[in-house]
């Protein structure tokens, strides 16, 4: 079976590394993260299952990239501590987090996309 692959926009290094960890709890999975837009651009060339997304990154909003997502059909999650109310109509429909998050919260993202495959 192939390895379920994530990507994690976060540019906070240490939120970053405990959604990592919450995810590699939950399944086997391969994760790219980025901490700026450009970077998981750039990184969305390798395929992704599943992207974890904050809406306020060092190089802008993540709401372009999150529509480039939305258009090729791959899940995403926004996990943010932004005010979601400025998000962008076509985005509202999009799973939000609020940080501070819950594990629960983030598993249960990953379980959705994953289909509840855990480890093996």
């Amino acid at each position: 079976m192939a390895p379920f692959r994530v990507l994690i926009l976060e540019d906070d290094a240490i939120l970053a590394l405990d959604l990592e960890t919450i995810v590699r709890c939950w399944t086997d999975a391969r994760i790219t993260s980025c901490r700026s837009i450009a970077q998981a651009q750039k990184a969305l060339k390798g395929g992704f299952d599943l992207a974890l997304l904050d809406i306020d990154v060092v190089d802008g909003k993540s709401y372009d990239f999150a529509r480039t997502l939305k258009e090729q059909e791959l899940p995403f999650a926004f996990v943010t501590g932004s005010d979601v109310s400025g998000c962008p109509e076509g985005l509202r429909d999009a799973a939000f987090i609020a940080k501070p998050y819950s594990q629960r919260a983030i598993e249960a993202v990953v379980a959705s996309a994953s289909g509840g495959r855990r480890h093996p």
